[in-house]
């Protein structure tokens, strides 16, 4: 990867761009900034569907979007696909989820769905006992998870024709039971969320995935794979990572990430990005 050609830069948002507590560090912000003044591009390539995508991640500034893990696949302010599970697979899966008592949530590009119980199972989860607990309630009150704000709550069945992928929180059912009882409708892999457990995971198309939407950019940009680099944290970046021609991982990466990669960063909150981009000479200090 020569040091001085344009670069196309893939990144996640979970863990890679954005902390835990749903911000992005200033000196990612600034790196991202600058790498594109000086002309390198950057698409976000990340699980999280359109709709989950807030205004503050945007406004930094990027390129386009590979979003649901591969699913859905915007250059500038073009479409170039959308890759929806089949309403059948949506309606096994939906009420396998229901008869296990799993919450979850449905993502599409216009909203994210989430099941009868997801809201309190989530709160739980963000602030405490919220009927007996004062201090969580003022958590709450103070400092509001955007999560939240982000999900819609629809009817009983949440029946619906344009689902991206799925996430699941944790529940009774183990993780590896889920990945085998939906075998050949989707592919499970483990949450890069913390928020969502430790069995948590998310759910995509067979044969979806990041690095096969990192391919179709570079193909619809006519830019050669040896001018390619992506930044990961989880293992939905094992594609990716494999596939450019720099996988670099964040030091808060899974392990199973950083034995692929060709490269580790720092930790999210000391600067990984920024360094990284540093490193490789897509920004200056």
């Amino acid at each position: 990867m020569s040091q001085n050609s344009r670069k196309i830069v893939f990144i996640d948002i979970d863990g890679t761009l954005l902390t835990e507590n749903g911000i992005v560090p200033e000196s990612a912000q600034q790196a991202c900034r600058q790498a594109r003044e000086n002309g390198h591009l950057l698409y976000l390539c990340t699980g999280r569907s359109k709709a989950e995508i807030y205004d503050s991640i945007w406004n930094i500034g990027f390129d386009g979007l590979i979003g649901a893990a591969g699913g859905y696949v915007e250059s500038g302010n073009e479409m170039l696909y959308h890759k929806k599970v089949t309403p059948e697979d949506a309606k096994h899966l939906i009420d396998y989820f229901h008869a296990n008592e799993v919450d979850f949530i449905l993502e599409s590009n216009t909203a994210l769905y989430g099941s009868r119980n997801l809201q309190p199972h989530l709160e739980r989860r963000i602030y405490g006992d919220l009927l007996n607990d004062p201090a969580a309630q003022e958590r709450k009150r103070l400092t509001p998870h955007p999560y939240i704000a982000t999900l819609t709550y629809g009817n009983e069945e949440l029946y619906l024709d344009d689902v991206n992928k799925i996430c699941f929180l944790e529940s009774s059912l183990p993780f590896d039971r889920i990945q085998a009882d939906l075998q050949g409708r989707f592919t499970a892999l483990q949450s890069s969320i913390p928020l969502f457990g430790e069995n948590s995971g998310e759910l995509m198309i067979p044969g979806v995935h990041k690095a096969s939407a990192i391919a179709d950019v570079l193909q619809h940009l006519n830019i050669p794979r040896e001018d390619s680099m992506a930044l990961g944290d989880g293992l939905n970046d094992l594609e990716m990572l494999e596939y450019v021609q720099v996988g670099v991982a964040m030091g808060n990466a899974r392990e199973q990430l950083k034995q692929i990669a060709d490269d580790i960063t720092d930790h999210i909150e000391e600067d990984g990005l920024y360094n990284c981009f540093l490193k490789y000479g897509l920004i200056s200090a």
